[in-house]
Parts: structure tokens; sequence; C-alpha cells
């Protein structure tokens, strides 16, 4: 459930290296620009969490790096809810050179980009080419 005060970041598990606050803080600034004010909560939780949502929600039985539930644009105050694997983020922060929190922060803003209505399964690049132009915009790494 979303607080009065703005999306949330709720954790299960805290990683080494991952600061609660600065996630949280990168939650709200999502909140803010990229979501229009609307208010979204994110949990943080292993792989067997996110296999058990993938396939329940998508009929898919595979863990998955973000999950996305929502994504009515015209609700408000609440946006709907993303889930990130901090497992699958770990992996592909070494994959990508960059830090956990680098790479919670780009999973973050690719499920508030779903939240809005974008897939890039069926999109011809527009959520691509609005995720990369968000990346560059709030200093994260590009892919």
């Amino acid at each position: 459930m979303s607080s009065p005060e703005g999306s949330t970041v709720t954790f299960r598990r805290v990683p080494a290296g991952v600061r609660r606050r600065a996630l949280r803080e990168f939650a709200r600034r999502l909140q803010a620009e990229v979501a229009g004010g609307r208010v979204f909560d994110c949990l943080i939780t292993g792989d067997a969490a996110l296999r058990r949502l993938n396939r329940e929600f998508r009929g898919e039985d595979y863990a998955t790096d973000v999950l996305s539930f929502g994504g009515q644009v015209d609700a408000l105050p609440h946006l709907g809810d993303v889930a990130i694997s901090w497992r699958r983020a770990r992996e592909q922060a070494h994959e990508g050179g960059h830090s956990m929190e680098d790479e919670m922060r780009i999973l973050m803003l690719h499920g508030v980009l779903h939240l809005l209505g974008m897939d890039h399964e069926t999109d011809n690049g527009r959520m691509a080419r609005a995720e990369k132009r968000w990346r560059a915009r709030l200093g994260l790494p590009r892919p």
C-alpha cells in the first residue's frame, strides 16, 4: 500500500552495498519526474518470489528481474506496483559493469514505464527510446 508521503520501497532483504534511503529517494524522484506525481510501490525481494509472481500473474514459470502490476495510466493517485529480484539485479549489475544499486534503479525505471502503459514487446521500440532518454536524464548507466 502506498504511504501518504509518496512512493515506497519495501525490502524483504537488504543486499550488501545497497542504501535503502537512496533507493527510496530515487522512487520519489521517479514519481515526480516520470510518473507525473502518481504513486507506485516497489518490493525488493528474491528470485523465488519473482518466480511465484511471474507464474501466478503471467503464466511463466521462471524468475525474472522485474515485474509490474497495475498499468492504469489514469489511476490516481496509485499507479501500481513493481517487484524487483535483488539476485537478478546483482547478476545484471556485474554483467553491465555498474553497481547493484544502479541496476535496481534501472529496473525500477523499467517497471514504472510499464506501469505507464509502455510495452517493449509490442511497441516498435517506443519504450526502449523512452528508457534511454530517462536513463540519460536520471544519470543512470546506459545499456
